[in-house]
């Protein structure tokens, strides 16, 4: 069966975002020709599930290439119906309808970019696999919290860290079976 792999960007404090959706604080990291393993992960995925706010934010600043990029199923959760643009889909049925559906088709892994009510929604049924969180080092004080309040304790595995030269690390969890 498929898994649900999170691969996302948190401040110290635990912020995926400040205010406004803004995602600027991820430019203290940026560093010519390291994509701290994005490209080796992406590699292992043929589907990726993404919240509204994070695709137009991607899509206003990178552009939509850097999602559908023809070589992966893209489903937005969104509460606004919008017609399929190539193979990115626009999703406002039930999230775990989705994540079940998908899980029981054959392919490669699937990918959850966000944002954080995806996320949390994901972990209230318990649906993502694995964990891989950068931590950028800076402290926000304020903004999108990675893991919200109210949703139920869950035991991971740790799988390794790794560190690198900008000061970002990252965390690589498993679900516990």
């Amino acid at each position: 069966m498929r898994k649900i792999s999170l691969f996302i960007a948190t401040s110290l404090d635990g912020y995926i975002a400040k205010p406004n959706d803004d995602l600027s604080f991820l430019k203290l990291v940026e560093k010519e020709g390291e994509d701290y393993g994005y490209k080796e992960f992406t590699d292992t995925i043929d589907t990726l599930i993404i919240g509204r706010k994070t695709y137009d934010y991607v899509l206003k600043e990178i552009g939509s290439s850097f999602y559908d990029n023809g070589q992966r199923d893209v489903y937005v959760i969104t509460r606004t119906p919008r017609p399929s643009v190539g193979r990115t889909t626009f999703h406002t049925g039930k999230l775990t309808d989705l994540v079940e559906q998908l899980k029981s088709e054959n392919g490669k892994n699937i990918y959850c970019d966000g944002g954080a009510e995806v996320i949390n929604e994901l972990l209230k049924d318990d649906l993502i696999d694995e964990f891989i969180i950068s931590v950028v080092p800076v402290l926000l004080g304020n903004g999108t919290r990675l893991f919200k309040d109210e949703r139920p304790e869950q035991s991971l595995e740790f799988v390794k860290a790794k560190t690198f030269e900008t000061g970002l690390a990252q965390l690589h969890y498993k679900r516990k079976e």
